[in-house]
């Protein structure tokens, strides 16, 4: 998702609203099954996403728990090319939120697509180059993220590569997860076997 695409007056959204009396909504970027991203600025001037989750999700603690995990997994990276995750917060209406670093660029399924359906050979080899050095930076914490695919990799207008989402990923020091024995998380074209099995000890790096 890039800060481009990001809409006006989308229906329901809360573009143009002031958030905690201090993040002003400056446009909808994006939304999927749990959150909704806006582009946003502090009354300070900083520029940043806001990663909301949807508010009937955000009643339940274990989904609220689970979300914001997610900042403390992606930090935990500490790797440049994983969007850094600056705060969290939660609105006047009870939102759960996470302060992301604002990219601007496009994903690589969107450049994919606007490319004609591939990317270039030197190109693809250049970003799997980065992406791969940036798991393996998440492997060495002992992470796995368990859902990369074009969507969740993002290429800024600087030509540097950010992996999104870690909000399914699996840590080691984690001892137990939201999800239950047997179900499926992540999206089922990109996942390894073991994962469409639903057996989430055998995934590894």
């Amino acid at each position: 998702m890039s800060e481009a695409r990001a809409g006006r007056g989308a229906p329901g959204g809360r573009v143009g609203t002031v958030i905690n009396g201090k993040w002003q909504i400056d446009g909808r970027i994006g939304s999927g099954g749990m959150a909704t991203v806006y582009a946003a600025t502090h009354r300070n001037g900083h520029r940043a996403a806001l990663k909301m989750l949807h508010t009937q999700l955000s009643r339940d603690p274990s989904t609220k728990a689970r979300f914001l995990r997610e900042g403390y997994v992606a930090n935990a990276v500490s790797h440049p090319g994983v969007v850094a995750v600056l705060d969290d917060g939660e609105t006047e209406d009870g939102c759960v939120f996470l302060v992301l670093e604002l990219l601007e660029g496009e994903s690589l399924d969107d450049r994919r697509i606007r490319l004609g359906g591939a990317l270039p050979l030197d190109e693809a080899l250049d970003l799997a180059d980065q992406a791969l050095d940036a798991l393996a930076a998440a492997h060495e914490k002992g992470i796995v993220h368990r859902d990369v695919k074009p969507e969740n990799v993002f290429l800024t207008k600087e030509g540097r590569l950010k992996l999104l989402d870690f909000g399914l990923a699996r840590m080691k020091s984690f001892q137990a997860e939201a999800t239950k024995t047997g179900v499926t998380i992540g999206t089922p074209e990109f996942m390894p076997p073991e994962q469409a099995m639903g057996r989430r000890d055998a995934v590894d790096a």
